[in-house]
């Protein structure tokens, strides 16, 4: 343990300042009138008002919210939380590490997405550690992990880097949960220590269509809802394709325009009920600058070498009705072994939000 290191956020207050005034500076984008964008008429993950992409009313609203958040008292609330920090692979690995009482108890490891922080599974710990050793870390180039330093930091990367960061906390033996980004570094985890992994539990499968015709015969009409749903959700996220191509492009306006940095996670953050969820995540990506390195994880996956081989470790998938859909018969496609499956008619690609007892629930059941 003596490579880990206790970890208290502490933000000079220069940097707070800096941020006021970039706020009070904002200049908004202009945009058509209301009427004009939109016929009324929801597609998919795509809302009224939404068609262009997030609309100056979102924005305005939060900036203004941005403006008379306390963040001190955030800061704080954060602190309660045991947090370390450690050195793998040449990166330094933020994380919150909240031990059970029980000591039968199962360690578990819980992998955010993005723009998404550790955040995403703060309010879990508690509840968690009734039968769970917890482990939430920053994803690298994400937050207080601080900006990658190297290339290459892909699902299969960081998979190792879990692998150790567990090894250091002495767990030889653990779980994986994993949402949106989380939910490609899981499987990667499974699939690359099976000798170690105890079983692998998702929000999201991400097993699509493989192109070959055949596969798409004899789908039923709610599978083909959900193909539908999948494919204007995919189509909805923009971040994904630029992130992938060119995050660095992107990321020099994310890192002057705190207002600009808002709007990009607001394409998915939108749909999270606490604003003050929205704006802890938002501050901790200015704070620590890292718009860059996170985009680039969608650029480094992007290139990571594919296997076609179907995983053997035990998975289980929560799926929240306003979310993507699997298809199961793709996802049966690509593992050999899923023991739980279950669809939820709440919820949504945020459940740790607005579907937590599900999700805790689930996670239970599953590893029980």
């Amino acid at each position: 343990m003596s490579d880990i290191h206790e970890f208290r956020i502490d933000v000079p207050q220069a940097h707070l300042d800096d941020l006021a005034d970039r706020l009070a500076r904002t200049r908004f984008a202009e945009e058509l009138p209301i009427a004009e964008v939109t016929d009324g008429v929801p597609r998919g993950p795509v809302q009224p008002g939404w068609e262009y992409g997030v609309p100056g009313s979102f924005v305005r609203d939060l900036v203004a919210r941005w403006r008379a958040f306390d963040w001190r008292a955030r800061e704080a609330e954060l602190n309660a939380y045991p947090q370390f920090t450690t050195e793998i692979d040449g990166q330094d690995i933020h994380f919150v590490h909240v031990r059970s009482a029980r000591p039968d108890a199962t360690p578990l490891i819980l992998t955010h997405g993005w723009p998404s922080t550790f955040v995403e599974y703060l309010h879990l710990a508690g509840p968690l550690s009734e039968d769970f050793h917890v482990v939430i870390p920053s994803l690298p180039g994400f937050g207080f992990s601080g900006p990658t330093r190297t290339k290459g930091w892909n699902a299969a990367r960081v998979a190792d880097a879990w692998a150790e960061l567990m090894r250091r906390l002495g767990y030889q033996r653990f779980g994986a949960h994993g949402n949106d980004a989380g939910a490609i570094v899981s499987p990667e985890l499974g699939r690359r220590h099976p000798d170690r992994v105890i079983g692998v539990h998702v929000n999201q499968i991400f097993s699509f269509p493989s192109g070959d015709p055949g596969e798409l015969v004899g789908l039923t009409p709610e599978e083909q809802q959900y193909l539908g749903f999948l494919g204007a959700f995919v189509e909805h996220a923009v971040h994904d394709r630029v992130q992938q191509a060119q995050p660095q492009t992107l990321a020099h306006a994310l890192a002057d325009s705190p207002a600009g940095l808002l709007a990009w996670m607001g394409q998915l953050l939108a749909g999270v009920p606490d604003p003050d969820v929205i704006l802890t995540n938002a501050t901790i990506y200015w704070l620590t600058n890292t718009a860059a390195s996170s985009a680039r994880f969608y650029y480094e996956n992007h290139r990571m070498p594919s296997t076609t081989e179907p995983t053997s470790f035990p998975l289980g998938l929560a799926s929240f009705a306003y979310d993507f859909r699997p298809l199961r018969r793709f996802a049966e496609r690509d593992h050999k072994y899923i023991v739980s499956w279950n669809e939820y008619d709440r919820g949504s690609h945020w459940a740790t939000h607005d579907a937590p007892d599900l999700l805790i629930d689930d996670l239970r059941a599953f590893f029980r």
